[in-house]
Formats: C-alpha cells, sequence, structure tokens
C-alpha cells in the first residue's frame, strides 16, 4: 500500500491516512479481506508517530471500512448498511454544497463534479 503525507498540508496527518486507505478501497486498491500493515509497520514506513496510525485505523474501524483482528491486525472490511451510509453522505454533502451554492456554483456544475469523480471509481 502506497500512503502519500503532505506534512505541509492543514488537513492533520491521521486524516490524510484515513482519506487515502477510504479511497484504496474505492479505487479497488485495497480489496475486501486484505490486511493492511501492522501499526508499527505503516508508521516507520511512513515516518509518523504510531498513535497517528492507530487513530485512523480507529476511526476506520468506527465508520465500518476495518475489522481489528488481534492475529491478524487491521483488515479491510465494510460495513454494508447502505441506510446509515445514505444519511452520513446527505449530511456531508449538506456542507459541501453549502460552500459550493456560497460560490456560485450551480446544481449541474455540481452533478457534473459527482460524476466525474464516481467515474474515477468504477475505472479504478
Amino acid at each position: 500500500m502506497y500512503v502519500e503525507i503532505d506534512f505541509n498540508s492543514d488537513e492533520a496527518i491521521y486524516m490524510q491516512l484515513t482519506n487515502q486507505i477510504i479511497y484504496g478501497i474505492a479505487t479497488s486498491q485495497l480489496q475486501e479481506g486484505e490486511n493492511l500493515p501492522s501499526v508499527r509497520e505503516l508508521a516507520e514506513n511512513i515516518g509518523i508517530n504510531m498513535h497517528t496510525v492507530n487513530k485512523a485505523y480507529a476511526i476506520l474501524k468506527q465508520e465500518g471500512y476495518l475489522k481489528l483482528d488481534r492475529r491478524k491486525g487491521a483488515v479491510i472490511a465494510i460495513d454494508m448498511n447502505k441506510l446509515k451510509a445514505m444519511e452520513e453522505l446527505r449530511e456531508d454533502l449538506r456542507v459541501i454544497l453549502a460552500k459550493a451554492f456560497c460560490k456560485n456554483i450551480s446544481c449541474e456544475e455540481a452533478h457534473a463534479i459527482v460524476n466525474d469523480i464516481f467515474n474515477e471509481f468504477e475505472r479504478g
């Protein structure tokens, strides 16, 4: 698994890591049942604190992307609760679309962006 952290970004390192793992799942770079590196291994490879990786893994587990197994470690395991996922998406999009509306981005332009992003995942 390739991870690139921008140490100059305003986004917290654990969130960058979390988002990159989610993106890896969405683009099929990471598959259901696949093991992620151990907390220690990933922290050493990236050059970050183990607690940062642990926090990212905990968030991914809480959000239904990982299962933590004592023997296997962190394993990609998608929680298929679609109704919950749709409600979370609605809440996240409400803020994003409010920002877009304030910047005069039209509904059609927002739809085009969403379609482009979905196409990235389908080609992934």
